[in-house]
């Protein structure tokens, strides 16, 4: 009987604790909060939750990739011409258009192009998959469940006047859940950048400056490249890592805690005696 209460579930755990219902979405959070305190969470839990509650609030302009830095396809090229591109972009998908950006006219898969190494003669509009277009204005939460129940990756944005601003993808939504969206709820304040937590780490966001880490942590970390804890990170881990890197450097242990295909969120910082350089775990 003595195991009994380790074979509660997070929710049976959180129930029990609970000394009421909460009436509003920010005092959900706020008793999220103290569960993590408490142990009932974990910080990987209470960002997931955040999470997903803040997808229900977003719309695709939100998290689109905007026209200008979409990576497109031009139909009237050859594979020679632009397998190269393909290759360097490293995309799975790619929209494909005939005179401008406005004229999508379906989606590339890569692994399509696996036939010309088969010794197959391809014409891409042949092997097009349709494209699927969505408006600027569709809640994220609609539309990963339409994702999810079409099979679908990929989608092209358009505006009110039919014309295209830009593009989304599964994975867009799905960063916005395990990204760092427990920001709208949380480290409003500069000083609430680095925030200690029960066991001695620190959460810390990316766009701290270093001047400030120095002055939490007592390092004494400066550079004319980069005045972030993000452009630090970037330098040592030699790219842009994902979450759950891990890395070793003078006397902190960091672990990449929020990332997305473009930059670092959060991460936790640990002092340690003492360091190897540059020690990293993928």
């Amino acid at each position: 009987m003595t195991d009994e209460p380790h074979k509660l579930s997070l929710i049976e755990r959180l129930s029990q604790w609970l000394h009421h219902e909460p009436e509003t979405r920010e005092e959900l959070i706020e008793i999220l909060k103290h569960a993590l305190e408490r142990h009932l969470l974990d910080t990987d839990a209470l960002s997931m939750i955040e999470g997903v509650l803040g997808v229900a609030d977003m719309q695709v302009r939100d998290v689109m990739i905007p026209r200008a830095q979409m990576d497109i396809i031009d139909v009237n090229h050859t594979p020679d011409q632009f397998i190269p591109f393909v290759i360097e972009t490293a995309h799975s998908r790619f929209p494909v258009v005939s005179e401008n950006k406005d004229d999508v006219i379906g989606i590339l898969l890569a692994k399509d192009l696996l036939r010309l190494y088969a010794g197959e003669e391809i014409n891409v509009r042949d092997i097009l998959r349709p494209a699927v277009f969505v408006p600027e204005s569709k809640r994220l939460n609609v539309l990963l469940r339409e994702f999810r129940v079409k099979r679908n990756h990929i989608a092209i944005v358009v505006d009110e006047f039919g014309g295209v601003s830009g593009l989304v993808t599964i994975e867009d939504v799905l960063e916005q859940i395990v990204g760092d969206i427990e920001d709208e709820y949380d480290f409003d304040e500069t000083e609430d950048n680095i925030v200690p937590d029960r066991m001695g780490k620190y959460r810390v966001k990316a766009q701290t400056k270093l001047e400030d880490l120095n002055a939490v942590l007592g390092t004494h970390f400066e550079s004319d490249d980069y005045d972030t804890v993000g452009g630090l990170l970037i330098s040592h881990f030699g790219h842009l890592p994902k979450r759950g890197e891990r890395l070793i450097f003078e006397s902190l242990s960091v672990q990449v805690l929020r990332a997305d295909s473009r930059r670092i969120h959060t991460i936790l910082v640990n002092k340690i005696e003492h360091a190897e350089e540059n020690t990293s775990d993928h």
